[in-house]
């Protein structure tokens, strides 16, 4: 019983809210838009680096956690974030190493996982 009364049922209403709210966003470009899926992506990870470049991101972190670390914004935050902090370590380089170390494990699960889907699935072209 002690498991429910540590769980905080706001911070998950926040996370479900704002991640639900990130794929609402990415639903309507590929219904509303002719922008390829990869097309969506590099915009959703590339407003994740900037914004997380800002520290405006960071905010939404600490508010919706998970809700917002997890869709590929919060992967372009995490690239962001791991080249400044790398930065401040080792200087220069650490802008093109900085990024890889942070997101390493975010990398290998699409790796490892875009290789399984391709085994099951088959690929339709989206029509222009």
């Amino acid at each position: 019983m002690d498991f429910f009364q540590s769980i905080d049922f706001m911070q998950l209403l926040r996370c479900f809210v704002i991640g639900g709210l990130i794929c609402i966003i990415g639903q309507i470009l590929i219904d509303k838009t002719k922008l390829t899926p990869a097309r969506i992506l590099v915009i959703f990870v590339t407003t994740g680096a900037i914004l997380g470049g800002l520290g405006i991101y960071q905010y939404l972190v600490d508010f919706a956690g998970c809700g917002a670390t997890v869709p590929l914004t919060g992967f372009g935050n995490a690239l962001a974030k791991g080249a400044i902090d790398e930065v401040t370590k080792s200087g220069f380089v650490g802008a093109f190493i900085g990024g890889t170390k942070a997101a390493a494990g975010g990398i290998a699960a699409a790796i490892f996982f875009g290789y399984i889907a391709s085994l099951i699935s088959k690929p339709k072209m989206k029509k222009q």
